[in-house]
């Protein structure tokens, strides 16, 4: 498993007991249900560019690849961040194109 972000860490250290229950959580809600977990992790990755975080909209893409995702449907998800979030979603949403 890649490295935890910073604040994942921090709660693991403060509170193990709840950062465990937030990761199982997150893993059940995103992996392959209705929804593939490539989209469900788009998703997400849709939502950090929208709400400007950089580093987390490339980790997010690289995970969506890891899980299946295209170049392809990595562009496409980057497009749906600048219609809902506008220029400043685009600039950090093309940080997916980050790929380490």
């Amino acid at each position: 498993m890649a490295e935890q972000p910073t604040w994942i860490q921090q709660l693991q250290q403060r509170t193990p007991q709840f950062a465990e229950s937030y990761l199982a959580q997150r893993e059940n809600i995103l992996k392959d249900g209705a929804i593939p977990a490539k989209y469900k992790i788009l998703m997400t990755m849709i939502v950090d560019a929208i709400t400007a975080h950089p580093d987390g909209c490339a980790n997010i893409a690289n995970r969506a690849r890891a899980a299946g995702a295209s170049e392809a449907e990595i562009n496409e998800a980057v497009e749906v961040a600048y219609l809902f979030g506008g220029t400043p979603a685009l600039v950090t949403a093309v940080n997916a194109f980050r790929t380490s």
